[in-house]
């Protein structure tokens, strides 16, 4: 057994922490450009109390609020621009995953010339950036929690990983009461992408013994905690904090074991069409887990177990259950997507995916992965 493991993050965790991000983010800079989406952190009064916060400890802010899902390549681009304007030295995220990555690559371009695109697909290589805060307020991405940043191209829907370690947060600041303000479906949503980021590292041809015993522990505060949370069963803080903690944790051990295909044929989809990343994964990981189960039918059977189930022949539909209890049954189709996308699909699958399709547990080749997309339909 050999392996290795580093993740250099700085997790603060628990209850009214978000309170102490002018403390954090002080050794790091003195301007700050705050990253989030148009409106919810406003309305929640989120973003006044982290300004407050900066400005308390002497650090003045500029603000960027033009993310959307599905963050694009070119919004990434305005930001860095934005932030070299204003003579920002430090990036303070407050929001989902989207606003997270958007973040990363803003404070990645803030420092390094050339087309992003280039970085992304490692045609060019930079350990760079502005110092990171990351203030997460959806359980689901996990992107506190490791280097990467998912982009859009809007010019030919690639939706690709930019990856590197200085795009981790310096430090990340997981709150769970920053999250019980999400709407019912954005919980779903992201807390089924949480389940799957869990389930893919601990199944992936790239796992260890570290990102095993952090995913199956996560995928049983998932199991445990979820569904109660959507259906008001328990609204508990200490369950917000379990699936907030399951959340962070799958972030961190996707940074080192990876994604597998779930993730890498969702990607397609959802930079073909701009859907909802956690819908467009419900449509698929049954059909996936399907196909893929054989190829390591032991993990596949404990995870069935955790989730209900008797073993590896039952574990797609252990998820089919619970994606039920949560009003998270989907198909492709019902996304928009339609047979004619499959094609593109697969072969983007290959260009923008390779390394989720080579951890699958089971390799797939261009026409299989076509046929697991028609069955999602």
């Amino acid at each position: 057994m050999t392996f290795n493991y580093y993740l250099p993050v700085h997790v603060v965790f628990g209850c009214g922490k978000v309170d102490q991000a002018g403390e954090l983010t002080k050794p790091w800079g003195n301007r700050a450009l705050i990253v989030t989406g148009r409106s919810s952190a406003k309305r929640s009064g989120l973003y006044d109390r982290v300004k407050d916060s900066l400005e308390a400890q002497g650090i003045s802010t500029v603000l960027f609020d033009k993310v959307t899902q599905n963050p694009l390549t070119t919004t990434a681009e305005e930001g860095a621009s934005f932030a070299k304007e204003n003579g920002c030295d430090v990036v303070v995220a407050i929001g989902g995953g989207s606003i997270m990555d958007c973040a990363k690559a803003i404070a990645f371009l803030s420092v390094n010339d050339g087309d992003i695109n280039d970085y992304i697909f490692n045609r060019r290589q930079s350990d760079a950036a502005l110092p990171l805060i990351l203030i997460p307020t959806t359980c689901g991405t996990g992107s506190e929690g490791n280097g990467f940043a998912v982009l859009t191209n809007p010019e030919n829907g690639d939706k690709k990983s930019l990856r590197c370690n200085a795009i981790v947060a310096k430090a990340s600041i997981v709150d769970p009461q920053c999250m019980m303000t999400m709407p019912k479906k954005v919980l779903a949503s992201v807390g089924f992408d949480a389940l799957c980021h869990n389930i893919e590292a601990y199944t992936t041809r790239i796992s260890q013994p570290f990102t095993d015993a952090l995913s199956i522990y996560a995928i049983s505060l998932i199991a445990d905690n979820l569904v109660k949370i959507y259906t008001g069963e328990d609204d508990s803080q200490e369950a917000w904090e379990k699936i907030t903690v399951a959340s962070t944790i799958g972030g961190m051990v996707i940074n080192t074991a990876g994604v597998t295909l779930a993730h890498g044929m969702e990607h397609p989809a959802s930079g073909l069409k701009d859907i909802v990343h956690g819908h467009g994964l419900a449509a698929l990981t049954p059909a996936v887990i399907e196909a893929s189960c054989k190829g390591n039918p032991e993990k596949f059977g404990r995870i069935s177990q955790i989730l209900g189930g008797k073993g590896p022949e039952d574990c797609a539909d252990m998820v089919r259950e619970l994606l039920k209890k949560i009003d998270l049954s989907l198909t492709l189709t019902d996304l928009g997507i339609t047979k004619a996308d499959v094609p593109w699909m697969a072969e983007n699958c290959m260009k923008v995916s390779a390394p989720s399709v080579a951890n699958n547990p089971v390799v797939f080749t261009q026409e299989e992965i076509a046929e697991i997309y028609e069955k999602a339909l």
